[in-house]
């Protein structure tokens, strides 16, 4: 997607979400709604949702997209690397990144935003995969990571 035309997209997506998040302060119906929207608005987005951080996996809480890995096994995969490293990852070849865990093997790059509660604390990653190589940069990054901010998480 043209560079001004997808900065065009997710500031129309974040109106859009801004008034769709305010009907409701619960965290999953947020993140379903999230990811709802992403995923019909943003067609390289192949799979798009989110995992719960737990002590030893992460588990899938809403998502848009071929099924999901229900659980990822710490510390595998790009989902635990953006946790334990405590920052948003882009991926342009999963297929080259260690420990990569493939739910789906169509998937061939990702994005993956932590989503922080209150005190700062990483409770939940977005998770963003396309079927197309190096599908995300930093325009997306700074957008999804705006958009995960607006989830009501408490600590």
């Amino acid at each position: 997607m043209e560079e001004n035309k997808k900065k065009a997209r997710y500031e129309r997506l974040l109106e859009q979400l801004t008034e769709l998040l305010k009907k409701t302060d619960d965290m999953t119906a947020q993140m379903a709604t999230i990811s709802a929207v992403l995923f019909h608005k943003m067609d390289y987005f192949f799979w798009c949702g989110f995992y719960r951080v737990d002590t030893e996996n992460m588990v899938v809480v809403a998502y848009q997209g071929p099924v999901a890995c229900q659980l990822l096994p710490k510390p595998n995969g790009v989902c635990w690397a953006a946790v334990l490293e405590n920052k948003s990852l882009v991926v342009a070849d999963v297929h080259v990144f260690p420990g990569h865990i493939a739910c789906d093997s169509r998937s061939q790059s990702e994005i993956v935003i932590p989503v922080r509660n209150t005190k700062g604390n990483v409770v939940a990653v977005l998770d963003v995969d396309s079927n197309e190589l190096n599908s995300f940069d930093d325009t997306d990054k700074y957008y999804l990571e705006k958009i995960v901010q607006m989830i009501g998480v408490k600590a």
